[in-house]
């Protein structure tokens, strides 16, 4: 079988070669290359010593930074190409890299150092492979399974145990029975592992094609950095509108929605609040009153605690607070709401509230879906035809208020919120001329207390 490798990937494996050492394309892009998906990194491994490797490029920029563990980057034409020497690792402290590495001459002592077979299989320049564990097999048949003894492999760095749930999600891989086996007892590993690495490795999974399968099956690894979805995955709802209980409720709205990172973590943790604020009442239904709120509280120090950056935060807490909010279908709380909380959030929130309902029960809330259809189209027009919603769009602004007579201070802001509300409501056009009358028509108005004195 022929393989489209690269010219400057070509180019790198014959400078090699050609100096009498062994070059194979590993990792990643031998993987992706097997599944037919154009790889996006191009990494090599290699018998020439870190500074054999050099010699083979004068002449080129380098960078050296990973000497110590023996691999060099060269630059052609402004690509990075990572090479590394053979090599196998010493023990972990860290729980994330070797203490010591040792370079080695064989091919396959360096591809058993790997995590999972289908990252430890190198491919020549002419395309063969060399595939010591069945990594090519396991592609073949989309099974993850460690190198080797799978609790040696999560104990040498913690981040494999997401690497392999991500894997799963993202490929639509099933993982292999005695790696399953090890994820859930190695889980613990990943309170050595640094929240940034996590926060990585769950937004792929999260976006994964697989994701309601590997949330179905490893809760108890996510529950490792978050504890605090414990209490929602054995949180039992016991009311009409549900027909799962809470963790399986969070699967299926997770599933709805669609493949984007800020609605993906707001399903996740839409509901996160639940299991504090459940009453039943005289009836034995289960009640979640104030959820929304505690909910945000919770996913704001859930999102924080894994570095994520504050603009990912704040729009997903933002999201989760509002989810449960009824909003009229009417034009004028369409466009309430386009102002309150921009086109883009308030798009995001109609397929939050839709996504939420898809993991209810259908027939109660097939109408409201329909309306959300309905609300979102409705959105749309107003956002085409360049509808006033918010105050960037007012046909008059602070300058204009000044004039008709309202000291510069926070009053202007108040005329102008009131202008907007006028205009939401339907009462005045958002046309200059109509909100100036109505400005100056407002300010030749008695104080209220004054008429009829």
């Amino acid at each position: 079988m022929r393989f489209d490798i690269p010219p400057k990937a070509q180019y790198i494996l014959q400078a090699l070669t050609g100096a009498g050492y062994e070059a194979y394309l590993v990792g990643g892009c031998v993987r992706d290359l097997l599944r037919g998906v154009e790889p996006h990194d191009w990494d090599i491994c290699t018998s020439a010593r870190p500074e054999e490797t050099e010699r083979c490029f004068v002449g080129h920029r380098i960078i050296e930074t990973g000497l110590k563990h023996g691999t060099v980057t060269v630059l052609e034409d402004g690509e990075p190409y990572e090479i590394t020497t053979y090599r196998t690792e010493g023990p972990y402290s860290d729980s994330r890299r070797p203490d010591f590495v040792e370079f080695v001459s064989s091919l396959e002592t360096d591809l058993a150092r790997r995590d999972f077979t289908m990252n430890a299989i190198a491919m020549g320049l002419d395309g063969s492979l060399r595939d010591p564990f069945g990594g090519a097999t396991d592609i073949q048949a989309g099974l993850i399974r460690c190198v080797g003894e799978p609790a040696c492999r999560f104990q040498e760095d913690g981040l494999r145990v997401m690497r392999a749930l991500r894997f799963a999600a993202v490929l639509g891989y099933k993982i292999e029975e005695k790696t399953a086996r090890a994820i859930h007892e190695n889980r613990h590993m990943l309170e050595h592992v640094a929240a940034e690495r996590i926060n990585v490795e769950l937004c792929k999974l999260l976006t994964g094609v697989n994701v309601g399968e590997i949330l179905r099956q490893y809760p108890d690894v996510l529950c490792q950095f978050w504890s605090q979805l414990g209490p929602l995955v054995t949180l039992e709802q016991n009311n009409p509108w549900h027909c799962w209980g809470g963790w399986e409720h969070t699967i299926h709205a997770v599933e709805a929605a669609p493949a984007d990172l800020i609605l993906r973590l707001t399903m996740l943790l839409h509901d996160i609040g639940k299991p504090a604020c459940k009453s039943t009442d005289e009836k034995g239904i289960d009640h979640f009153y104030g959820h929304p709120a505690v909910s945000a509280k919770l996913a704001g120090e859930m999102l924080r605690s894994l570095k994520f950056d504050n603009k990912t935060r704040e729009r997903v807490v933002t999201l989760v607070e509002y989810h449960d909010v009824q909003i009229p279908n009417r034009e004028r709380s369409i466009r309430k709401w386009l102002g309150c909380l921009g086109p883009e959030a308030f798009f995001q929130l109609l397929e939050v509230k839709r996504a939420d309902g898809m993991g209810q029960a259908y027939d109660l809330v097939k109408d409201r879906l329909a309306e959300l259809e309905e609300m979102k189209a409705k959105a749309e027009e107003i956002v085409a035809q360049g509808q006033c919603f918010s105050l960037k769009d007012l046909a008059v602004n602070g300058r204009d208020v000044i004039s008709a007579g309202v000291a510069p201070g926070p009053e202007v802001g108040r005329v102008l919120n009131g202008l907007l509300e006028q205009v939401l409501g339907g009462e005045i056009p958002n046309e200059r001329k109509a909100l100036l009358e109505r400005l100056a028509f407002s300010r030749l108005q008695p104080p209220p207390g004054l008429n009829g004195r």
